[in-house]
């Protein structure tokens, strides 16, 4: 975190600000316009009852069996009872063309051993088929009653997209998360990764820290502890600040500091620009985490963990249908997780809670509801590690457990989310969805690590705290819709997707003394004795506050059309407004406002899919860049909104019915005003000192693998390239990798007692660097390459229990994860799991 906004500084806008306003009123009402025609068009077609003999069309991909039958109850209403064991690991076949919901059943369970059973109201159970001689049976068998009860699932948006309990390490269902169209990763003309639920479990991952460490083409750079805002994420070698939760924009990069995965089926990567759905963004990526929703069948877990560092967590999971006609269905998370760290002094607490209630209000439409609730309490935590030099300007190396945190500094983090959602699904394909989410984020962090000054080797003088506080409750609350369905052109079927999102966030902060407490004494005498209860912690006082609003909002339009059936081209386009007002109220001065706003900045986008053969495509995409900055420079002045273009071109391929996913990109961006810090200078608030880089320029290249190389054979990867320079060739960001290699496998060896899951996985990044370090401020500390290697085994002990191991670092690599301060990545660790699922 940075200084306090600059009070007196009230910036007008920039210079060569797109502001449109025809354009954004235009788009504003064609936008209304078309959702009041697509529900027009719909509603005569919505009003009528339908029956079992209705026939739909369908443009259904190959998917999971339960996902499929999840979406054939969505579509048409059909009754389904499901038990989830009968279908775990079943495949349906893709469904193109024109059938009734019977037909479409059949369709899907065609080869699965599986058949229908009809009961007395009109539903269907599943059950295994019995093996008869003679002619294969028909499905559909006249009973007098299933043994399973009848299930109904109906609503919209992304259910029949889920990775638990399908063993893959990809998704052969549709993402959203670059255009909103409901588009398949090879029909996507970005680069996007999928990390699901069952390798999250495989690597018995829980933070989503955990998870980006793991994603291709991200890079995690770690000064300080968990909870603190030292923490980032790059991706093209720009900080990555765009989170989404179940497509809407969070405020802030809290997920990245203590988000926990027990709420989410799978974590989506978008890298890239996605300045369509986002507004304002760098072109870094989007990280987009989709929440586990209920299912149709009941279904309850719960896991134990324990391992290295006195690390303990449990987990309970527990979902399905509460109503006997399973119209209504919940599903309920608790975990709890205590433990320290290699670091010492430091120990981390989480205690987290997530519920979700959904409802058929009527055939095609769902309610959506819930809470969730992540309380984190980090006790001994730093911002930054040790200083990397001594006072004689020789390398420092204190130990990978040596801690630069006080005794007394702590952070605590309690994020609530209460959300809703509304869908509609019209039997023409048109689909609402209207979505509402109140993030409310209560924190309080007590400052106080060594980084001040330079140790003297010998004696251990010479080394100081930085102590401070900062504290809030910054509320946002977020409005996501929009309408997305087919339409006919020159005898062709496109789609079209219509939105506006808008976001508020308030925060109303006590304002303190500082970096510089008067009468506190941040010397310690000697650090090779220091435990680190002196010096107490400080009087820091409250001196005033400082309320800021920010608002955003957009009206953005996408469509797909199909010229041919090889060639897709999306266009879109967004305008949106952004305006941010902070108010300065110290105790003892006038009170000061400064405030900042851009309106209708137009975000185009535009890529191009081109099937060459069944598996394989290519595609080209672009999009604009735009995003106002925090940073300051030496006058302490804002920096001029970031503004660029981003374009990139690459090859997919989608083998085995989209069970494994190729892909190849090269991109380029080029960006004015990109903020690069100046070395050992600050803004005359304290706060660090930036310039505007003019003409920089990203060039690189990725490649990426996920999915199923053979029958129990999954596989999760890809290398990465990527350099940005400045207009005059100096390399910018080098704290980041050029070079990313992260890959992991794992296999089933079905022959050994109830199947033994073996896998590994290796992290490799060439080496980085900073400038401007140690005494004399002209030190340059490289961090060479290196790379960890990581081992995980599972193993059934019956149906319902199963054991995992992990064991991270096997070779216990020390390496930093910084390079602006000595703090190190984690040891060799080990993870034992104990999992039950019924």
């Amino acid at each position: 975190m940075t200084g306090p906004a600059d009070p007196t500084n009230t910036a007008p806008a920039p210079a060569g600000a797109r502001r449109w306003h025809c354009l954004r009123l235009s788009l504003s009402f064609a936008l209304a316009g078309l959702v009041l025609l697509a529900a027009q068009m719909a509603a005569p077609a919505a009003a009528q009852v339908p029956t079992v003999d209705a026939a739909f069309e369908w443009h259904q991909p190959a998917q999971p069996l339960s996902s499929a039958l999840t979406a054939l109850a969505v579509r048409t209403g059909l009754l389904l009872g499901v038990d989830a064991e009968v279908v775990r690991g079943k495949r349906a076949p893709a469904l193109q063309g024109r059938y009734t919901a019977r037909e479409a059943l059949l369709q899907l369970l065609e080869g699965s051993g599986l058949e229908a059973v009809r009961g007395a109201s009109g539903g269907y159970a599943l059950r295994v088929a019995a093996q008869r001689p003679g002619p294969k049976p028909q499905a559909e068998v006249p009973s007098s009653g299933g043994a399973l009860s009848e299930v109904t699932v109906t609503g919209g948006r992304d259910v029949g997209t889920v990775t638990e309990g399908t063993g893959s390490y990809t998704t052969d269902g549709t993402i959203g998360t670059a255009t909103r169209l409901e588009l398949s990763l090879r029909e996507t003309p970005q680069s996007v990764s999928v990390l699901t639920r069952d390798r999250i479990e495989d690597q018995g991952l829980s933070q989503i820290s955990d998870v980006l460490r793991q994603t291709p083409g991200l890079s995690f750079v770690q000064s300080g502890n968990a909870g603190t805002d030292a923490n980032a994420v790059y991706a093209r070698g720009f900080e990555v600040e765009n989170y989404q939760v179940d497509g809407i924009p969070q405020a802030g990069t809290w997920l990245l500091q203590t988000g926990d995965l027990a709420f989410y089926d799978r974590v989506e990567v978008v890298r890239g620009a996605t300045g369509l759905l986002n507004g304002v963004g760098t072109p870094a990526a989007t990280v987009n985490l989709v929440r586990k929703r209920p299912g149709p069948a009941l279904q309850a877990g719960a896991s134990f963990s324990a391992g290295t560092w006195n690390r303990r967590r449990a987990e309970v999971d527990i979902g399905g249908p509460v109503t006997a006609d399973g119209r209504v269905r919940a599903r309920v998370v608790a975990a709890v997780q205590d433990g320290d760290s290699w670091i010492e002094r430091h120990h981390e607490k989480k205690r987290l809670f997530y519920g979700i209630v959904e409802a058929d209000l009527a055939r095609g439409t769902r309610l959506s509801t819930g809470f969730e609730l992540q309380r984190h309490d980090n006790d001994g935590v730093a911002r930054a590690g040790l200083p990397l030099y001594f006072s004689d300007g020789t390398e420092a190396d204190y130990g990978r457990s040596r801690s630069a945190a006080a005794r007394w500094a702590h952070s605590y983090q309690d994020q609530r989310q209460y959300f809703a959602a509304l869908d509609h699904r019209f039997d023409n394909g048109w689909a609402v969805h209207a979505a509402f989410n109140r993030s409310r984020r209560a924190y309080d962090d007590v400052i106080g690590y060594a980084l001040r000054g330079y140790m003297n080797r010998a004696t251990g003088a010479g080394l100081g705290l930085w102590a401070n506080r900062w504290n809030a409750v910054p509320v946002q609350n977020a409005l996501d819709l929009y309408a997305s369905g087919p339409f006919e052109l020159f005898g062709r079927r496109h789609e079209l997707v219509l939105g506006y999102n808008a976001s508020r966030t308030h925060s109303d902060a006590p304002l303190y003394s500082g970096w510089n407490v008067a009468g506190f004494d941040p010397w310690l005498a000697n650090f090779h004795a220091w435990t680190g209860d002196l010096p107490a912690r400080p009087n820091n006082p409250q001196t005033g506050r400082q309320e800021t609003v920010t608002r955003q909002s957009g009206a953005y339009a996408t469509a797909r059309l199909r010229p041919t059936n090889a060639l897709s081209v999306i266009v879109g386009a967004r305008v949106s407004d952004w305006k941010d007002v902070t108010r300065t109220m110290p105790f003892e001065r006038a009170a000061t406002f400064s405030t900042r706003s851009e309106k209708g900045v137009v975000t185009p986008y535009a890529g191009v899919v081109f099937d060459l053969h069944k598996h394989w495509s290519v595609y080209a995409s672009y999009t604009s860049i735009f995003k106002p900055q925090a940073g300051k420079d030496r006058g302490g002045s804002y920096l001029d909104p970031l503004e660029g273009h981003a374009y990139e071109a690459g090859v997919k391929g989608a083998f085995y019915n989209d069970r494994l996913n190729l892909s190849a990109a090269v991109f380029q961006v080029k960006q004015d005003n990109l903020a690069v810090r100046l070395d050992n200078e600050f803004a005359p608030d304290g706060s660090v000192a930036y310039r505007a880089a003019k003409g920089t320029t990203t060039r690189g290249y990725e490649f990426e693998v996920a999915g199923e190389l053979l029958p129990g054979w999954q596989i999760g990867g890809g290398f990465a390239h990527s350099v940005a320079r400045d207009a005059a060739g100096l390399r910018l960001n080098t704290q980041v990798p050029k070079n990313l290699l992260k890959l992991f496998t794992s296999y089933r060896i079905a022959s050994i007692g109830n199947g033994l899951t073996v896998g590994g996985g290796l992290n490799w990044q060439s080496d980085t660097y900073s400038t401007g370090l140690g005494p004399s401020g002209h030190a340059r500390f490289t961090q060479p390459a290196y790379t960890t290697l990581d081992l995980m085994a599972r193993y059934p002990i019956n149906k319902h229990l199963a054991v995992s191991v992990a064991l991270n670092n096997v070779f216990d690599t020390h390496y930093r994860t910084s390079t602006s301060s000595s703090f190190y990545g984690a040891p060799r660790h080990l993870l034992v799991t104990l999992r039950g699922t019924y």
